[in-house]
């Protein structure tokens, strides 16, 4: 069944996938202890793939260069078996963008494609790959040296140098090994596996204020504003009616306070609905009086 590029998110998964191809691409003429290119599908473009068959033997008594990587005399294949398969990968740009999902590398970047070594076994002198499993390699006396230099060119970082990159061990269970390089783009290990260059990203620049053009209101100043300007409003206008509610209950209470003042006092002025009725007097009568004796005449 195909897998298409696009689907493969697991580094461990997609190195299947490589061994599986350069298995199917060996040759049975390829001379042992030589470099060979193999070419993966179109859906795996940008990956470089060199495999190398050796001795075990002559493997730990002479070493081997495969391309970036340079094992040493006294390297090791642990379990030793008659011959094995060396593949070297280079991941390229885009797809060493995989170790992010599966490895924790918060803090910092890749300035380098993931470089891989990894051994298979290939049976006896007539080459078996339908038993094939991982071996692993481990430095002798000397380490295995991994140089970055040709990688790192093609990348598109310039100055990487001049960045004082970290080399990054991706290991089995999950973890990021980091150490210094012993010079510059060059890494040492004492084993198989994923390497490459990194650096600390760089801090993210707080954002720029937003800036209001000039002679432009935002629409949360309009609303805010118009809010308030109506709440101001109401409260006003409710003050302007309670005064007036209280003016006119103190005209009423004045006007009855008058109109009870006049009814009591002694010339009894009263009053119609709002006229005021002019006093009256008591009525008396006055009795005659007769100014001089009445003297009657004689007769």
């Amino acid at each position: 069944m195909r897998v298409e590029g696009q689907e493969i998110k697991s580094a461990h998964l997609l190195d299947l996938l490589i061994r599986d191809y350069t298995f199917k691409s060996y040759d049975v003429h390829f001379r042992t202890g030589t470099v060979h290119t193999i070419h993966l599908p179109a859906n795996f473009s940008g990956i470089k793939v060199d495999t190398a068959k050796f001795r075990c033997g002559s493997l730990t008594r002479y070493g081997a260069q495969v391309k970036e990587f340079h094992l040493g005399i006294g390297v090791t294949v642990q379990p030793c078996v008659e011959r094995v398969m060396v593949i070297r990968q280079n991941l390229g740009h885009n797809w060493s963008s995989i170790y992010y999902a599966n490895y924790d590398l918060s803090g910092y970047q890749l300035v380098s494609p993931i470089l891989g070594l990894l051994a298979y076994n290939v049976g006896g002198a007539n080459v078996n790959f339908t038993n094939s499993f991982e071996l692993g390699i481990h430095a002798g006396e000397k380490p295995i040296t991994i140089d970055f230099s040709n990688a790192s060119s093609s990348s598109g970082v310039n100055n990487i140098s001049r960045m004082s990159p970290l080399c990054a061990s991706f290991e089995n269970d999950g973890k990021v090994t980091l150490k210094n390089p012993v010079s510059p783009n060059l890494c040492v290990t004492t084993r198989h596996g994923h390497y490459g260059l990194v650096i600390k990203s760089p801090p993210t620049p707080p954002a720029p204020p937003v800036i209001e053009p000039k002679g432009k209101i935002s629409l949360w100043k309009v609303v805010v504003g118009t809010t308030i300007g109506a709440a101001l409003g109401l409260f006003l206008l409710g003050l302007l009616l309670v005064a007036m509610f209280v003016k006119v209950q103190k005209k009423a209470r004045m006007v009855e306070l008058e109109r009870r003042a006049y009814e009591e006092e002694a010339l009894q002025v009263s009053m119609v609905g709002h006229i005021i009725r002019a006093p009256t007097a008591a009525v008396t009568r006055t009795m005659p009086v007769i100014e001089h004796d009445y003297m009657p005449y004689p007769t």
